[in-house]
């Protein structure tokens, strides 16, 4: 600063630089205060909600149909009549099935708060099955969950339509390969269950309760999980239950599973399950390997192949299968259809191809549940 004033001063002295002496240090004097005292200003605008959510600035991947039907005025007919029916039924009771819930876990905790996010929904679908000679024939199907989350965060109370343990492990493996009339019928049941974990690692849960009919059934089981990060791409994870039931005696499960991404946004399992049927005095086990990928927002592909087994007249295997299951969002996040293709070679039909689809489409009335 003290340089550029000095040479102000003497160029002053020449007779034709003397009218720029002042100009010169003047601006001398404004750069030199800007340069020090000011800072840049930045104005950051937000954009209008109702730009970023217009339908223009959502991805091509969203839509079903193309951008020039953005506005377009829907065609009446009798799908468009029956799919408000829908969305209306859906908005009415999805609210009541997560209301009831919260009202659940408020009357058992004697709390005027309830806790969020309690998973309790009720699913209700259509499936259809076609077989070899055997035309599809769409039957209802109705599966529900009570899980209240009491304010005691360790103590649960769970209602369910089905138990796992009743079911043997073969129709666990194809569950959504069958319809209702096809599914083992093991009751409604009704627990309290008891969270804890065993170290810092082992998280660990506790059921006592009884199959909800006359005269019922009490049982207890015991679930105990794990899971590792193997490294930057391997996840393992293990699951341990035992149980016992009043009338079936007791049994245990030991499952093992590994996964992992593969290239072009596929992701690879595989899984390994063994159960000891006390009742039946036998071991049954099932090997799956399935990939799993996103198609876009709306879709997921999983081809799987198994192999079921048992441990008596002896150890042989007693089924092998593929499936494909394409799942389809129809409409936000409680619409959903499905289609699976599957290929069967069962020991009881001499590992002969038993070919089937199942087409269903499945309504969830919750309001907060994981449903992938």
């Amino acid at each position: 600063m003290s340089c550029i004033i000095g040479s102000c001063l003497s160029s002053a002295r020449e007779p034709w630089l003397a009218r720029l002496a002042g100009p010169s240090f003047t601006l001398a004097l404004l750069v030199s205060s800007y340069s020090y005292s000011a800072e840049p200003v930045f104005t950051v605008s937000d954009p209008a909600i109702a730009d970023a959510l217009s339908p223009s600035a959502l991805p091509y991947s969203f839509y079903t149909f193309e951008p020039d039907d953005y506005w377009a005025e829907p065609v009446d007919s009798w799908w468009i009549s029956f799919s408000n029916w829908v969305i209306h039924q859906e908005r009415i009771h999805g609210p009541r099935v997560q209301t009831f819930g919260a009202w659940a876990d408020r009357t058992l905790s004697g709390s005027t708060h309830a806790l969020p996010n309690n998973e309790s929904f009720l699913r209700l679908g259509f499936a259809a099955e076609s077989e070899y000679s055997n035309l599809a024939q769409f039957k209802p199907e109705l599966r529900f969950r009570l899980d209240v989350p009491t304010t005691q965060e360790k103590l649960r109370l769970v209602i369910e339509s089905e138990s796992d343990e009743l079911i043997p492990l073969g129709e666990r493996e194809r569950d959504r390969r069958l319809t209702e009339p096809n599914r083992t019928d093991t009751e409604t049941t009704g627990a309290l269950r008891l969270l804890s974990q065993v170290g810092d690692a082992i998280n660990l849960s506790t059921d006592i309760g009884g199959r909800l009919r006359l005269p019922p059934e009490v049982f207890v089981r015991t679930t105990a999980r794990k899971g590792w990060q193997l490294d930057e791409t391997w996840a393992l994870n293990v699951q341990q239950r035992l149980f016992y039931y009043h009338t079936r005696g007791w049994g245990a499960r030991s499952w093992v599973g590994a996964n992992r991404p593969l290239n072009h946004g596929w992701h690879f399992y595989t899984s390994s399950e063994l159960e000891w049927v006390h009742s039946d005095r036998k071991f049954e086990l099932a090997q799956i390997f399935s990939v799993n990928k996103r198609l876009n927002n709306r879709s997921t592909v999983t081809p799987r192949l198994a192999a079921l087994g048992e441990s008596q007249p002896s150890w042989r295997s007693t089924s092998y299968f593929v499936d494909m299951t394409w799942r389809y969002r129809l409409y936000e996040d409680w619409l959903y259809a499905e289609m699976i293709p599957a290929l069967e070679f069962p020991r009881e039909e001499s590992f002969k191809d038993q070919a089937s689809v199942i087409l269903r489409i499945e309504m969830y009335f919750s309001g907060t549940i994981n449903r992938y």
